[in-house]
């Protein structure tokens, strides 16, 4: 049970749709969370000026700038927490989504439920959430480390690398499961979900991206490896490490 003196949870629902934005804010409301609703990104982005939401639920397809031009706003300049709601045939945009950072999406018509669960998982992802110790213990790796409630990657200097949401999921599933051969089917399963089989080449894009982040040389990666015709492996051993050991040894 959440604690009745901790501020609500507050969403963001963006979505030109009436006739389901209303009813979902009013059923989001009686689940105990804070609802501003927007019917278009203009007017998502006058909300921002006066308020900090702690997630946004983005309606792809809209009149004016669409769904895809926000989420990567609230991402790049709010650092927001964005699940997508999308129709069936929006597979392709769904993907683009993902890519650039968005955390989730649920597929109307959908399931109020599911739709709280994911928001949910979104935010204990994004550390606006408690979590338990071995939640909050870093991933450490050759010196190394990625808070998985911040979604930080720090180098062995101490250094914020800058890593996108998909970069950081790809990098968790690899840290989940060292020096495993993993193929793209599986990767793409744990980092982007449903449907994501039918576009294999985002992973490898990630995978670049990815190295150039990590690797001392991304042509000749001593972490991230290919396996030919198996996928990739991640070549490091990997610790789960308390965060007040981390700063005692600083």
């Amino acid at each position: 049970m959440s604690d009745p003196s901790a501020a609500p949870v507050h969403i963001l629902l963006v979505d030109d749709e009436q006739s389901l934005r209303e009813p979902l804010a009013e059923y989001l409301v009686g689940q105990g969370f804070r609802i501003s609703e927007a019917e278009s990104a203009a007017g998502a982005r006058s909300v921002l000026l006066n308020a900090k939401p702690d997630i946004a639920l983005v309606d792809i397809m809209m009149p004016g700038e669409d769904g895809l031009s926000l989420t990567r706003h609230l991402i790049e300049a709010r650092d927001l927490p964005v699940i997508l709601l999308t129709a069936k045939g929006e597979a392709t945009d769904r993907i683009i989504g993902l890519e650039i950072g968005a955390d989730d999406y649920v597929t109307k018509p959908f399931e109020p439920r599911e739709l709280v669960a994911r928001i949910r998982s979104v935010l204990r992802r994004a550390g606006r959430a408690s979590a338990t110790p071995e939640e909050d213990a870093l991933y450490a790796f050759e010196g190394w480390h990625l808070d998985p409630l911040k979604n930080k990657l720090t180098d062995p200097d101490g250094s914020v690398i800058a890593i996108s949401t998909a970069e950081y999921r790809l990098l968790k599933a690899f840290l989940d499961h060292p020096r495993s051969v993993m193929d793209r089917d599986r990767l793409l399963d744990m980092v982007q979900g449903r449907e994501a089989h039918l576009f294999d080449r985002a992973v490898d894009n990630q995978v670049s991206r990815l190295r150039r982040k990590i690797e001392a040389d991304s042509r000749s990666p001593e972490f991230i490896q290919t396996v030919r015709g198996g996928g990739y492996r991640f070549a490091a051993d990997v610790s789960r490490v308390a965060q007040h050991e981390i700063k005692a040894g600083t």
